[in-house]
């Protein structure tokens, strides 16, 4: 597609979508931010992010190996050139081997279903340009026409919506380092926007009618304004009009000032970790690979969250009333590392015995107290569940917040038989354990019918 054509493209869709603004939302944030938050969002607690791209070939470094080797020239990122790379060697000769050679996109959903998360982020766009799908206005930089000559987002759609338990959502960069557009619209200080009616605008539109997400996960907008992006105009019509208004989700990240203050649900900053309730809903992203979100040849065990860290991590940002988003990077041939895989899998046998616990819950009036031994609550209707992630080491556990009753039943999840207790004053109650199965989470949850 030519740039007029392109152009003409975004302005004809901006003119249809915006005539159909005598419906809820107009394109402004008081409007926008007054919208629910569809209610599958909050009740799914748990899902999984993947960044996968042209930066999947080199594995160096991080994600944003591009940037760190020709934009901030990095003497780590030289090096790694030199050594390993003939002079001359651009950026744009990784996408050929970018080849996804062994990418099941059923085995990628069975994976991703056997976690226990309830959706999935796949990156359709990272900061590099590179499209993982036929992008009209990304020519010879997508995965359709160059690399793996595939359309990744397309196919793993369609594996994920096979599980039923999944929701499908797409991360998309705004910004691209290195885009000639883009660039002459910084320069010009964002007072034109080639960039967005030439690039990003079509490249939204398209996804969002192609492959239908649930779920818009932005980024790259911190450079410039909401109005430069046009953002507000774009969310108005994916509340509308779009395929998935009813069901679509976004985060915050839509401008230079909007993240923790306009959107749908909160972001903030990467691995956001509040101490208190927040009176907006809320996701925190983390990777497994503490050091990058893309996959890395040169991670090491020691740069991996074990289990136990994940655990206690997704508990306490649930017991704050936020989503837990685990990012994993795959292999450039298309393999999800086993490392990555195991982790997962534990996830998910540990949810299956705990999920009812996590899944459709709310903050209870109490987050966490630190007694026996540290303590996480979360709520559902009148039931209340205490989640601790140690062992106490001896048979009785206290608990004191909860305000008992005659009817109050005390079980462990995971096992049939209510559990011996006592009160403790005006609160709290001392709990008979039995012996706690091994898990490699070392993680356990108890249930509380008939607390206040």
């Amino acid at each position: 597609m030519g740039i007029r054509q392109s152009k003409l493209l975004t302005l004809l869709l901006l003119c249809t979508h915006l005539s159909a603004f005598g419906g809820r939302y107009t394109p402004d944030w008081k409007s926008l931010d007054a919208r629910p938050l569809p209610d599958w969002y909050d009740e799914a607690k748990f899902g999984i992010f993947i960044h996968w791209g042209a930066f999947s070939v080199p594995a160096f470094g991080s994600e944003w190996f591009w940037w760190n080797w020709q934009g901030a020239k990095n003497p780590a990122y030289l090096l790694f050139m030199a050594k390993n790379y003939p002079p001359g060697f651009t950026y744009a000769e990784f996408a050929p081997q970018f080849n996804a050679q062994f990418f099941d996109p059923n085995e990628w959903a069975e994976i991703l279903e056997a976690s226990g998360a309830k959706y999935v982020v796949l990156t359709s766009k990272h900061h590099e340009g590179f499209t993982n799908w036929g992008s009209p206005t990304s020519w010879n930089w997508n995965s359709v026409d160059n690399g793996p000559h595939r359309d990744i987002v397309g196919e793993l759609a369609m594996a994920v919506r096979k599980k039923r338990s999944l929701h499908y959502g797409l991360y998309h960069s705004l910004y691209e380092w290195f885009n000639p557009l883009y660039l002459n619209d910084k320069k010009s200080g964002f007072k034109t926007q080639g960039f967005v009616y030439y690039k990003v605008m079509p490249e939204l539109y398209d996804l969002v009618t192609r492959y239908k997400p649930e779920l818009i996960w932005s980024d790259g907008d911190w450079e410039a304004p909401d109005t430069y992006w046009n953002s507000t105009q774009f969310l108005a019509w994916l509340y509308n009009d779009s395929p998935v208004k009813d069901t679509v989700v976004v985060n915050d990240r839509w401008g230079a000032g909007c993240y923790c203050k306009h959107g749908g649900y909160y972001n903030c900053a990467d691995k956001y970790t509040p101490s208190e309730l927040l009176n907006h809903k809320w996701e925190k992203c983390n990777s497994v690979d503490t050091l990058s979100w893309g996959y890395r040849r040169n991670m090491r065990l020691s740069d991996l969250m074990d289990l136990p860290t994940i655990i206690k991590d997704f508990v306490n940002t649930v017991a704050f009333g936020g989503n837990y988003l685990l990012n994993i990077g795959p292999t450039a041939d298309g393999m999800i590392p086993d490392v990555f895989e195991e982790r997962l899998r534990e996830i998910g046998a540990w949810l299956k015995v705990n999920g009812e616990a996590i899944y459709a819950t709310k903050p209870w009036r109490v987050q966490t107290e630190n007694g026996t031994v540290p303590v996480w609550y979360t709520s559902k209707n009148t039931t209340v569940y205490a989640i601790f992630l140690s062992n106490p080491m001896q048979d009785s556990f206290q608990l004191f917040s909860p305000i008992t009753s005659e009817k109050t039943v005390v079980t462990l999840l995971g096992s049939p038989q209510a559990l011996k207790w006592t009160p403790l004053h005006s609160s709290g109650l001392t709990v008979l354990l039995p012996d706690l199965p091994v898990t490699p989470a070392g993680a356990w949850s108890l249930k509380l019918d008939g607390v206040a």
